[in-house]
């Protein structure tokens, strides 16, 4: 399990944009950076900049996943024939963590990494306890029979800030999801806009 080190509205911050559309986002007070010197980073930001942040933005988008594990999803997306970025896309949003929650069965991507690492989801039935686990179309993602009446996945799915994707199929009464398709880069609801072609570009010179 990849450690998160850092509080999760610092990313926040650093970006001056609301990575997760979450209300409480400090950037909805400030928009600027961190720091005595937070005000007056506005200058013009080189290609490089503008690339490093992208990956940034949305590696932290999916818990701040480790700079090893996020390279290893990209070289996985570059070996397969097509849009390097979609394709990219595509395999984050099948992680387990990010299907449980887009599913709404928890309100944070961080809260989902510690729900599986806890045992709390079955996929087809069986107990999948690893967060990056990668979904297929058609599996059956449930909450755990003794864990469908916890608080926190009970006060999730109430969460009107977000909604649930269509390639996700999910039924709270039951505490289940589909996992219908795979998504393009369209179809994924991001509170803010992502450029998976920066993070291509960050890489291929890199």
């Amino acid at each position: 399990m990849s450690k998160r080190t850092s509080a999760k509205y610092k990313l926040d911050r650093r970006m001056g944009e609301n990575i997760w559309g979450r209300p409480k986002s400090p950037v909805n007070r400030r928009e600027y950076g961190p720091g005595q010197h937070g005000q007056r980073r506005k200058g013009k930001m080189s290609d490089f900049g503008l690339q490093l942040r992208a990956k940034q933005k949305l590696k932290g988008h999916y818990g701040d996943l480790t700079e090893k594990q996020f390279r290893r999803i990209y070289a996985e997306a570059e070996r397969v024939r097509g849009d390097t970025g979609e394709l990219l896309i595509g395999l984050l949003e099948r992680r387990l963590d990010a299907v449980v929650y887009r599913a709404k069965f928890v309100p944070t991507v961080f809260a989902a990494r510690q729900f599986v690492n806890h045992g709390h989801i079955l996929v087809n039935g069986k107990r999948v306890n690893i967060p990056s686990y990668r979904v297929k179309e058609g599996d059956v993602i449930e909450v755990r029979e003794k864990s469908k009446q916890l608080a926190i996945v009970l006060e999730s799915v109430q969460l009107p800030e977000r909604d649930v994707p269509d390639y996700i199929e999910a039924d709270h009464s039951k505490m289940t999801a589909t996992f219908v398709r795979t998504p393009a880069l369209g179809d994924v609801p991001y509170a803010v806009q992502m450029e998976p072609h920066l993070v291509i570009e960050f890489y291929a010179q890199n």
